[in-house]
């Protein structure tokens, strides 16, 4: 989805302004899976794009090794574009508590981030993070 939103051209998509508006919110998958254990949420991951119809999905951390993790790291990633579309899926909704970090793409984001957050309890660091982006 970040390609196309980088592309500005998706015939599907009316939104034009490009990736610099994008924020990226990261959690530690083990916390996460704990967390959702202990609240009984239902979790999974799939080995492609969960829009998909060609998807497996998995709910054990031992099936973890039937992710392509080449592909989930790769930057240059043409080859191995469905791998790469990974996702992990939590039911209902996302603790704010459980964001660890925020990756954006300037430092005028982490400006406008780190306003943002003045008025919650829990702020996670906000850095640029210009590799998570294309």
């Amino acid at each position: 989805m970040l390609y196309i939103i980088f592309q500005k051209n998706h015939m599907d998509i009316d939104y034009r302004d490009g990736q610099q508006s994008i924020i990226h919110l990261q959690a530690d998958l083990t916390t996460v899976i704990g967390w959702a254990q202990q609240k009984n949420r239902r979790w999974d991951f799939t080995d492609s794009n969960a829009g998909s119809c060609y998807f497996n999905d998995y709910c054990s951390v031992s099936d973890l090794n039937n992710l392509d993790w080449n592909a989930v790291k790769a930057h240059s990633w043409s080859e191995c574009k469905e791998a790469k579309q990974a996702e992990f899926l939590l039911e209902e909704k996302f603790p704010w508590s459980l964001v660890e970090e925020i990756g954006v793409y300037s430092q005028t984001q982490v400006q406008q981030v780190s306003t943002a957050l003045t008025s919650t309890t829990h702020r996670p660091p906000v850095s640029v993070q210009r590799n998570w982006y294309y």
